[in-house]
């Protein structure tokens, strides 16, 4: 069983940047794929990135050109670097093992909260 813990959020102004990490233990890290999804209040959890176990990556069109996942396979841990942050990026952003590039397969952890002032 894989476990995930996100770090990295806070408050930026609107055109600032972020760097979240997901720190896993358990399983064989080069082996599967990881997502980022976010909630924001009121609205269901959404898709935002997703990095495969050969570096390949998806972005929803919604950060695409803002958003870049990376992973360090030596460190077991997965990045999301935003930029160019917008007030409607607020949420808590979670991580989770992917299939399908964009289906959660894993339990839901804490999240780390993301708030962009306008």
């Amino acid at each position: 069983q894989v476990q995930l813990v996100e770090s990295g959020g806070g408050l930026v102004q609107a055109g600032g940047s972020l760097r979240l990490s997901c720190a896993a233990s358990g399983g064989t890290f080069n082996t599967y794929s990881l997502g980022w999804f976010r909630q924001a209040p009121g609205k269901a959890r959404e898709f935002v990135a997703t990095i495969g176990w050969s570096g390949n990556t998806y972005y929803a069109d919604s950060v695409k050109g803002r958003f870049t996942i990376s992973r360090d396979n030596a460190k077991n841990t997965v990045y999301l670097q935003m930029n160019m942050l917008r007030p409607e990026d607020t949420a808590v952003y979670y991580c989770n093992t992917v299939v399908h590039v964009d289906r959660a397969t894993g339990s839901w952890g804490q999240g780390t909260q993301v708030t962009v002032s306008s």
